[in-house]
């Protein structure tokens, strides 16, 4: 039986990168169908951070860079300043999607803020990701323009606020079961072997 899992994320968060290498393992390891769901953290108009600010480097030195070093993840603070939004980035997620390549262009995305120091608010370099993970980039100009995407952006974050209950990324939602920070494979595949072993017992019960 595969196991649906949402994983809510959004770009400009350190652990939602971190979190990559557990969500390979549960899916190299589980039968499972896993969906990358966008989170804005700061939608406009909230400001967004700013790294010469004491609060990123102190989150960095405390808990991302120990992590990272645990994972042996390389990562870096970006330099952009304030912190890009990533509307746009999620607009094109749709697209990738849509032609199931949503993972790749996630992991492009992740990959040129944290380790390239990209601004991926910027709308050049939200199309060389994009092409990067496989995507036309005229189709990908198109998304970023298209007054029906955002629509669909603010409706996915209405739903990931009012239905779901996010409030951080990253966000993994298991068959309903809400798990939050960054759970270790070990624990997301006990997750995924405890609602299957549930639901097994229910199907013999019935």
């Amino acid at each position: 039986m595969t196991t649906k899992i949402d994983v809510f994320v959004d770009y400009v968060c350190p652990f939602c990168f971190l979190v990559e290498g557990a969500i390979e393992e549960l899916k190299r390891d589980r039968d499972v169908e896993v969906t990358i769901r966008p989170f804005e953290l700061r939608p406009d108009p909230v400001p967004t951070l700013r790294p010469e600010d004491d609060y990123l480097p102190r989150i960095w030195r405390d808990a991302v860079y120990p992590m990272a070093e645990r994972l042996d993840v390389p990562i870096s603070l970006p330099t952009v300043s304030p912190q890009p939004r990533t509307e746009k980035a999620f607009m094109v997620l749709q697209l990738a999607q849509e032609q199931g390549k949503a993972e790749e262009y996630s992991k492009a995305m992740f990959k040129a803020f944290f380790q390239d120091d990209w601004d991926i608010g910027k709308d050049p370099v939200i199309l060389d990701v994009a092409v990067s993970a496989g995507l036309d980039r005229e189709e990908a100009e198109q998304a970023l323009h298209s007054e029906e995407r955002r629509a669909r952006q603010q409706a996915d974050q209405n739903y990931a606020v009012n239905t779901v209950g996010v409030t951080s990324v990253p966000g993994i939602v298991v068959e309903g079961q809400f798990l939050r920070g960054v759970p270790s494979a070990a624990r997301l595949k006990k997750t995924v072997d405890t609602l299957a072993e549930g639901a097994t017992a229910a199907e013999a019960r019935s």
